[in-house]
């Protein structure tokens, strides 16, 4: 048996899915509701429902800079790990 949802459910799962830079499989998977479902919902949101562009944009770029700083973080700990490396490599060769 199909589970019915409330419209203010629906609208939140749109938003969801629409702003949080999420793919929409994940989204629809973290709500619990199939993926054609949650494409449905958002097929047939009236433009009012819709977040504004502006948040859209935010949201996209929000997730650029959380990629950009994971990617960051990464290189910082190669750095340090080098570092360290290249530090007893030189106390080493001074004995």
């Amino acid at each position: 048996m199909a589970r019915k949802h409330n419209d203010e459910f629906r609208r939140e799962a749109v938003r969801i899915a629409l702003t949080s830079g999420l793919r929409r499989r994940q989204v629809a998977s973290d709500l619990d509701v199939g993926f054609s479902t949650l494409a449905k919902w958002i097929q047939q949101s009236k433009p009012d429902d819709l977040p504004p562009a502006a948040d859209i944009d935010l949201a996209k770029e929000n997730e650029r800079l959380r990629k950009e700083n994971r990617l960051l973080l990464e290189e910082r700990e190669v750095l340090k790990k080098a570092t360290v490396f290249f530090a007893n490599q030189s106390n080493l060769s001074a004995m």
